[in-house]
């Protein structure tokens, strides 16, 4: 064992978080977090890394741990490059870094200083620092940040430092890492690069991801639910059959709860009725006794929360009929999508592109593109970050930056597009929640009212103290919901989805497959997740080289 994990307590003022998170990590395991958006995943990520200590329980590791984490913020970062930052987070670097420079002006004879100074040289050594700047810049190319290695670390965009944590995460040779989201604004080579060094790495993980095919190369899997934690053993696949069984037994469980509720109020009004019939002393204060009894139960009871009920969808398929009707009675609100879904399908042509060739200045970035997509079909453009993709999309919705080099673009013109973007306009970024849904639709010449934000707010998940909240301040997964109810304001006939998966936690993202399997519409999508891309389907457009 590596680390134990305990918090028996974690508030924010008078809103219990969490109550029961109780999991160890062995040594070398990899071991995914997942729960629902809002559970605490990154606030448990800082208490694990010390970040947070506002908290009371035990974080314990074994002597001589190293742990490492990814920033989620970064300030004062003043003229520190790329490269410094991720040196700094190597253990032992800055340190032996130090007495190498330093030692050699001040030692002299001084025996302790040349023992250290020689130490350090052989630990430098055996560490392999005197290579690690130039693996560094080689993983840096990797993921597709050539060139920055000695630029400002504040430069960067909020994707470049993500994968840049990612890279120094990978250099450290620590005992444990803690990684929140690796794989978001990853492309599909990046993240297979990823994949394949975590499955390999000698360092024990703590991952938060909704990352289906990070999911599946994990040891373990960590659920925060109900402010608890739930280990499972194994993979995403052993998660799902594992979590069919445990959901039933926690139904059946919850179930016998409120049976025994209803039977409790009855005894309750029994008792009452009986006792004050009684004329016997002796037996009014049985009676009473007996009501009292039932009332403490009944409140212990009545004062549990209801279990948060999630069977994925091909497990809640196979489930015995008693099971799928208790499913059907308690399983968890979920996201609503309103796509309209109509099995007659014209196959009416809504885009058709021809030997598109489009850059920037003199110099295109793909040519050859060729696509016909029609009503109730599905197109995947895949490419790596920076092949085009946005700059196709961006063409596709009208935007005449992009440098046509050649090739024709047809769009039907009758056609509404509805846009999945991963990032939040800043027009919206001041305003609460429900102005940022009401100046949306106002945009569009769309009709909004009230009752209209209101019951928005209710499919997507938000509660009513969410529409005062600046959309500045929402969490990632927050703001993805909020591009859900954008794209879809307008009823479009075609959907333009750009990685729409990422900040959504699971269920979420079953039932955007769900919806969109049944959309009537086009789907042109861009996605790194494998079993979003699987579930979706459709003819792949290849932009740039593979």
């Amino acid at each position: 064992m590596i680390a134990d994990i305990t918090v028996t307590e974690k508030s924010f003022g008078p809103k219990l978080l969490m109550h029961g998170i109780k999991f160890s990590i062995d040594d070398g395991e990899k071991v995914g977090v997942i729960g629902r958006n809002g559970v605490g995943k990154s606030t448990l990520f800082g208490i694990v890394a010390g970040v947070d200590k506002d908290f009371s329980g035990d974080i314990i590791f074994k002597r001589g741990t190293v742990v490492v984490s990814t920033a989620q913020e970064h300030h004062d970062m003043g003229d520190t490059t790329v490269l410094q930052y991720v040196l700094q987070g190597l253990p032992e670097y800055t340190a032996l870094s130090h007495i190498m420079e330093t030692y050699p002006e001040t030692m002299g004879d001084d025996m302790k200083m040349i023992d250290e100074y020689t130490n350090a040289l052989q630990r430098f050594d055996d560490k392999g620092f005197y290579q690690i700047e130039e693996q560094i810049e080689r993983e840096l190319d990797n993921f597709q940040l050539s060139g920055i290695a000695h630029r400002k670390f504040s430069t960067l965009s909020g994707g470049q430092k993500r994968l840049v944590e990612v890279v120094k995460i990978m250099h450290s040779d620590a005992h444990l890492a803690l990684v929140d989201e690796p794989t978001n604004h990853m492309d599909y080579v990046a993240k297979e690069q990823y994949v394949n060094w975590m499955k390999t790495a000698r360092e024990a993980m703590l991952v938060i991801t909704h990352d289906r095919d990070v999911l599946n190369e994990v040891d373990r899997i960590i659920e925060l639910k109900d402010g608890e934690s739930v280990s499972y053993k194994g993979n995403y696949d052993a998660y799902l059959k594992q979590n069919a069984v445990s959901t039933g037994t926690q139904m059946n469980d919850f179930e016998m709860i409120e049976k025994r509720i209803v039977n409790l109020k009855a005894k309750v009004l029994d008792y009452q009725r009986l006792k004050e019939k009684a004329r016997n002393p002796g037996t009014i204060q049985k009676f009473k006794r007996l009501e009292q009894d039932s009332r403490k139960e009944l409140g212990e009871l009545q004062a549990k929360e209801k279990p948060t009920f999630w069977i994925d969808k091909d497990s809640a398929a196979s489930l015995n009929y008693k099971t799928a009707a208790q499913y059907d009675k308690f399983k968890a609100k979920n996201i609503r999508m309103n796509i309209k879904s109509d099995e007659s399908r014209s196959k009416h042509v809504l885009v058709n592109v021809k030997g598109l060739s489009l850059g920037y200045g003199e110099t295109p970035l793909f040519d050859g593109i060729n696509i016909d997509l029609r009503e109730g079909e599905a197109m995947e453009l895949r490419g790596r970050n920076g092949a085009g993709k946005t700059t196709l999309i961006k063409a596709l919705l009208g935007d005449d930056t992009p440098v046509r080099f050649g090739g024709d673009i047809t769009l039907d013109k009758h056609m509404r597009i509805g846009f999945y973007e991963q990032e939040v306009s800043e027009v919206y970024f001041d305003l609460p929640l429900a102005d940022a849904i009401e100046k949306m639709y106002l945009s569009r010449d769309l009709s909004i009212s009230d009752t209209k934000i209101r019951n928005l707010l209710s499919n997507y998940l938000f509660n009513e103290g969410d529409a005062n909240i600046p959309l500045a301040k929402l969490s990632g997964g927050q703001k993805a919901r909020f591009q859900l109810i954008s794209m879809l304001a307008d009823e479009p006939q075609l959907l333009i989805l750009d990685e729409p998966t990422n900040h959504l936690d699971l269920p979420s993202i079953e039932e955007l497959e769900t919806a969109l399997g049944k959309y009537s519409g086009a789907i042109l999508y861009v996605s790194h997740d494998g079993f979003f891309r699987q579930a979706l389907g459709g003819d792949v457009v290849q932009v740039g080289a593979k």
